[in-house]
């Protein structure tokens, strides 16, 4: 028979496929160790983990490596290419180089140093919008979740908003096709009277239909104003569209307008 395993062995496997899952699992940009958030340890600013300060350029002697994320190297653990005589070491006695991609630490780990500078998930970052790279700006770099290009902090907002793509061109319910008379301004999509609520889900009467795919607040589309895609971020628009297009979308309304109205009264009159 197997020697049953003991506890203390359980708990070691677990934490070693815990450990793999780790090192497999693809982490998001604003995630990656390279792309962190610091403080300036001089002049207490916050910005993207780097070994200079942006800002008073002070050399930051609390690193971080920029591949492993870790602020601490232990002797028996880790692969050092300098070794060191105590059981740890931490500050500038772990590092080993800086990135010419991020300008952030790499600890001095033979797997970190020999790894990074060619899979820095930074090496062609650069804004869509302003156009500067990681040296040119303080901030930290995301993607944009529609055409995955790189953005910087102060850009990112403003980009997603204008670069998202409707799912729904029309007023037309997103599941049977007929004229939606509820609709949601956070995912641009509209339903009928007979979609837009959820079976085994109770609803009150004195509160606005949540939607069923985002759980925001629902509006009747015949009570809004203007159309939902002719907000300023509302839509994504090309440069060439003129003061015509903006005439199309009234009149579409406005058709919806008046169908919605003549519906109201063949169902009055019935």
């Amino acid at each position: 028979m197997p020697k049953k395993k003991t506890g203390q062995r359980k708990k070691a496997e677990k934490q070693k496929l815990r450990q793999k899952e780790i090192r497999n699992r693809e982490s998001q940009l604003p995630e990656q160790p390279c792309n962190v958030a610091m403080d300036c340890e001089k002049c207490g600013r916050k910005q993207k983990s780097r070994a200079f300060c942006y800002f008073c350029q002070s050399l930051q002697r609390l690193p971080i490596c920029a591949q492993c994320g870790k602020q601490k190297c232990m002797l028996k653990t880790g692969d050092c290419v300098v070794k060191h005589a105590g059981v740890f070491t931490t500050g500038l006695q772990m590092v080993g180089a800086i990135c010419d991609h991020c300008e952030a630490w790499i600890c001095h780990g033979r797997k970190c140093l020999q790894s990074h500078a060619c899979t820095c998930p930074l090496m062609d970052a650069v804004c869509i919008e302003c156009e500067r790279g990681v040296w040119d700006h303080g901030g930290r770099m995301f993607k944009c979740s529609f055409c995955n290009n790189f953005l910087c902090e102060d850009d990112q907002f403003e980009h997603q908003a204008s670069c998202q793509v409707l799912e729904s061109e029309s007023y037309k319910c997103q599941s049977c096709n007929k004229l939606g008379q509820y609709s949601c301004l956070r995912c641009k999509t509209c339903y009928c009277d007979d979609h837009i609520r959820r079976k085994g889900f109770k609803y009150d009467k004195n509160k606005p239909i949540p939607c069923p795919k985002c759980n925001y607040e629902t509006s009747q589309t015949k009570d809004l104003s203007m159309s939902v895609r002719s907000h300023k971020y509302g839509r994504k628009r090309m440069d060439d569209e003129g003061d015509d297009d903006d005439y199309a979308y009234d009149d579409e309304y406005m058709s919806y307008r008046n169908s919605h109205d003549h519906y109201n009264e063949v169902s009055g009159s019935s």
